[in-house]
């Protein structure tokens, strides 16, 4: 019997080009959604994917990219109007009779949250869990690890920082890319096993940051060290690596969250290894596939190049976060709250803590 072909969005993404190329490689048939042709989609395309150009705020150009498949990965787009691509997906999916749906959200997802993006996640996990007859599988993982914090790996391979804004001691267990696409690829190919889940991928261990300064340093081979950087900075930064404004705009929350522990709590947990039967990558594991880049290489010439990057940082356009909300006129909650304020949050997320607590108390069992 022939697979059934599998509908990846955001394919040219973080998660998404990691689900295309893990589907593709176990076997799979992959139609990927991409926003336009381009290197990306051409690189899609010689791997074996099918892919196809669709608005994914456009429920009939949804509609005609899920004919011929049965299962799909939702990766919302970064976008005030996410909820608009999230409505008009599951629209598009009950028409076009999905069987199941992946969806990558927020482990903060939260109808109070300050941050529009994760109150919208919220909305969409509970969205999809309501359309009729779809098995509905979550993947909500905090900060990743080549995003935020590896983001700038250029700065500690060549002037010796790791500039991240944010308590020098506040922890995190950010999985990579790839493993969060696993736990998707797992639910994906058995959705009867994972339908109704919620897994919360994360690394294996809790990292401060400055713990992910001596790792960057042990890859690079150098001695690197946390420069907590005044969030302003970190905007302007992060501008020029291309971060939208949106994402920006609720990055002050995220570090708040970080800062508060919000990302350490229920952490690490065995989501990865629960869904996958293999072990999360470590962040030394990760931070050493960005060491090896070209781009990180040392040179006399790489580290000048840096070096004025980096000086010139302060004098690059500002961005102001709450001028950004005002003008796109951003609906606000009566009361927002950080989660680890918020006693809904925590009691939803320690019964999630608490379940995949048992999970490990189980296998560490049947390992006897």
């Amino acid at each position: 019997m022939a697979l059934p072909t599998i509908l990846v969005t955001g394919a040219t993404g973080k998660t998404g080009s990691a689900v295309v190329a893990q589907l593709l490689q176990n076997g799979w048939p992959v139609k990927a959604v991409v926003h336009a042709r381009d290197a990306r989609s051409v690189q899609l395309d010689q791997l074996g994917a099918q892919t196809v150009v669709a608005d994914l705020f456009d429920p009939e150009q949804l509609e005609l990219a899920m004919r011929g498949t049965k299962r799909a990965y939702y990766c919302p787009p970064f976008h005030p109007y996410m909820i608009q691509s999230a409505v008009a997906f599951a629209v598009a999916a009950r028409r076009a009779r999905l069987e199941s749906i992946v969806g990558l959200t927020q482990w903060l997802a939260s109808p109070r949250h300050p941050s529009l993006a994760t109150r919208q996640h919220w909305l969409v996990d509970h969205l999809f869990s309501m359309i009729p007859n779809v098995a509905y599988t979550i993947v909500n993982p905090g900060f990743f690890a080549e995003y935020p914090y590896l983001r700038l790996t250029r700065y500690a391979a060549h002037l010796g920082i790791f500039p991240m804004p944010g308590d020098p001691g506040s922890q995190n267990a950010p999985p990579s890319n790839d493993d969060i696409a696993r736990v998707a690829v797992a639910a994906l190919v058995d959705p009867a096993r994972h339908a109704g889940r919620t897994y919360r991928p994360t690394g294996p261990q809790l990292l401060s940051l400055r713990d992910m300064a001596d790792i960057l340093g042990k890859v690079l081979d150098r001695n690197v060290v946390h420069a907590p950087i005044p969030l302003w900075m970190f905007y302007r930064a992060a501008g020029m690596e291309g971060t939208s404004a949106f994402e920006l705009s609720g990055m002050r929350h995220y570090i708040q969250e970080q800062n508060r522990g919000t990302f350490a709590f229920g952490g690490p947990t065995e989501d990865v290894l629960e869904a996958t039967g293999r072990p999360p990558e470590a962040f030394e594991t990760i931070a050493r596939r960005h060491a090896a880049m070209a781009s990180m290489q040392r040179s006399m010439a790489r580290q000048l190049r840096t070096l004025l990057e980096f000086v010139s940082v302060p004098m690059r356009r500002g961005f102001n976060a709450e001028q950004f909300d005002h003008r796109l006129g951003l609906p606000i909650p009566v009361k927002t709250q950080l989660n680890m304020d918020n006693p809904r949050w925590l009691a939803e997320h320690t019964r999630l803590a608490l379940a995949q607590a048992d999970f490990a108390v189980h296998r560490a069992v049947a390992g006897q």
